[in-house]
Parts: C-alpha cells; sequence; structure tokens
C-alpha cells in the first residue's frame, strides 16, 4: 500500500486496523522526526524532539521540546532511544493523531557529525 511518503514498508505482518502498512488508516499532513522518549503504554509511544527558539533580548538561542504522542503499529518493533519519523493522521484518540512509519536506522544522522567530533578530540 503507497502511503505517499517515501518510507520502506516493514517486512513484518500485523492485524492493527490503526496501521498506515496493512491497515485502513490513511496519513496526511505534517511528517516529524524525533525520538522515542517513552514506549510503556499499550500501541502508544510519545516521540520528542528537541529545537532551538530565538529569545530577542539577549540574543541567544533557547532550546525546547515537544512531545507527540503517536500510535505504534506491532509490525514496527519500537524501543526507548529510536530515531523515528512520525506522520499527521486522524485522530485516534483524546491525545493521539500521529502515526509511527518508519524508523531511521542509527547510522543515518548521528554518524557523520559523531565521528568528526571523535577525530578532533584525538588529536
Amino acid at each position: 500500500m503507497a502511503l505517499g511518503l517515501n518510507v520502506a514498508e516493514p517486512a513484518e505482518t500485523c492485524t492493527d486496523e490503526n496501521c498506515p502498512f496493512h491497515g485502513t488508516l490513511s496519513v496526511r499532513g505534517q511528517t516529524i522526526e524525533g525520538e522515542v522518549a517513552s514506549a510503556e503504554m499499550d500501541k502508544t509511544v510519545v516521540v520528542e524532539r528537541e529545537y532551538d527558539v530565538t529569545v530577542p533580548k539577549y540574543d541567544r538561542l533557547m532550546k525546547r521540546r515537544s512531545r507527540v504522542p503517536a500510535h505504534a503499529p506491532p509490525c514496527l518493533d519500537l524501543a526507548e532511544g529510536d530515531t523515528v519519523t512520525i506522520a499527521e493522521t486522524r485522530p485516534l484518540s483524546k491525545t493521539k493523531s500521529h502515526v509511527v512509519v518508519s524508523v531511521v536506522p542509527d547510522g543515518t544522522t548521528d554518524s557523520a557529525s559523531g565521528g568528526s567530533r571523535e577525530q578532533g578530540g584525538d588529536e
């Protein structure tokens, strides 16, 4: 099933009605990338992302964070610390209106910047 997003379909299958790959849930709107902060709930994860906000009075940046609850399909084996992409969908509950569509591989985002920092510190 094509989501309209550039994500790969998971290898596992599931019977979840609210799975965008194996169920009838459609995605729309924005996509957000963040880190799984909590995976304690049943079929729900909390995705957290940090961003910088300018404080004009002090001419500096301030860190802010937003936490978005998202539906976690069983076919995407998620754990705390995973970097994921979530997409907007219809409201699934009082607070959930996003669904996890992909897990970003570990080496994609941090390896380029982390490797250059380590080399600079060793010299």
